[in-house]
């Protein structure tokens, strides 16, 4: 039996959306790309790299909704002690923070990723290694790509991190401390 104010649904939507987000885009990174750079031919690593991402695509997207939706449930449902304890409004600021710079992090790499896949014709060393044939174009894409393929899993993990937080900061101890503090 479940209680008017359970919000069970909310917290396992914002958990497993987290968890798929950066579960998926860290075995993307290391399965994926780095799988798919062992390909022998030049050309097949761009190609298979860019087929792996895309059948990920729809998995990690529902994973970003679960989370938004369940990110959003929770502040709503948590408006009050938001408002009682800093702490916890201090996280959740900072919880929104790194969601931006995972969400930009995500469509830029996706718009990277396709850049890439749709000079797949190029060869290349790597995913993220351009050969000596590369064009300027995919060269550009790749380096970049390099660094803002690790923006994602990074900042997802603090997220976790700080749902992990959150949930400390909900024991009663806390709760009443900071009531304690307050009156």
């Amino acid at each position: 039996m479940t209680s008017s104010n359970d919000n069970t649904l909310v917290r396992s939507l914002h958990d497993l959306g987290a968890a798929g987000w950066f579960g998926g885009s860290l075995a993307g990174v290391l399965g994926i790309n780095g799988g798919a750079a062992t390909a022998s031919d030049p050309r097949e690593r761009l190609r298979l790299s860019g087929a792996g991402w895309s059948k990920w695509g729809p998995a990690q997207y529902l994973s970003i909704g679960a989370y938004v939706v369940g990110s959003a449930g929770m502040l709503l449902s948590d408006k009050g002690r938001l408002a009682a304890q800093p702490a916890a409004r201090n996280n959740a600021l900072i919880k929104l923070g790194l969601t931006v710079v995972a969400a930009g992090a995500t469509v830029l790499s996706t718009a990277l990723g396709r850049s890439i896949s749709d000079r797949s014709e190029e060869g290349a060393q790597g995913v993220t290694e351009p050969s000596g044939s590369s064009s300027q174009e995919l060269e550009s894409s790749q380096r970049l790509q390099k660094v803002v393929q690790w923006v994602t899993p990074l900042a997802t993990a603090g997220i976790i991190v700080l749902a992990a937080q959150q949930g400390e900061q909900q024991r009663p101890s806390n709760w009443f401390d900071t009531l304690k503090q307050r009156f």
